[in-house]
């Protein structure tokens, strides 16, 4: 081999590796294509984690998360309110976390082709979350251990920690 094509060779190769590192490194940054961030706000994960998983504001882009906050005495069939200063206080963190502005990062696929106009309150009508579960069977969803679509702890055991992965 040419003594000139060598080094040639072995710099296509090292830059080859770094690119693929950085590729690697990105996705485990991310936690992957199923990694959205926990709320990380006490409050917001006090008063939302009470109830249910506090979502991560990433899964919902602003609009949703501004109806849903104005909506609080009838949250899909319960009374969530809270003093104004406190809906306030999350309402901000929601918003400033959501889909479409602070958590783009992590929400791109999820949020696909949803109007923020037109945005569903719920995280199970994004048309990607119905993608993602089409194959599981109606009579799990009634499981005793699951009772709704919106128990994602039932099945995605690293949900707390923001991974939705399988």
């Amino acid at each position: 081999m040419n003594a000139i094509a060598l080094p040639y060779r072995q710099i296509a190769l090292g830059l080859l590796a770094i690119a693929f590192s950085a590729l690697v490194f990105q996705r485990a940054q991310a936690g992957g294509s199923h990694y959205f961030p926990p709320v990380g706000d006490p409050v917001v994960k006090e008063e939302c984690g009470s109830c249910h998983l506090a979502f991560p504001a990433s899964m919902l882009p602003a609009s949703s998360w501004k109806r849903m906050m104005g909506e609080l005495t009838n949250h899909f069939g319960d009374d969530a309110s809270v003093d104004p200063a406190t809906a306030r206080h999350i309402t901000n963190y929601l918003v400033s976390n959501a889909g479409d502005t602070g958590g783009q990062r992590y929400s791109d696929k999820l949020l696909r082709g949803t109007s923020t106009s037109k945005a569903p309150l719920r995280i199970t009508e994004l048309d990607r979350w119905v993608k993602e579960h089409r194959e599981v069977p109606a009579w799990e969803w009634q499981h005793k251990e699951v009772r709704s679509k919106a128990n994602c702890l039932a099945c995605h055991a690293g949900a707390e920690r923001g991974y939705y992965d399988d």
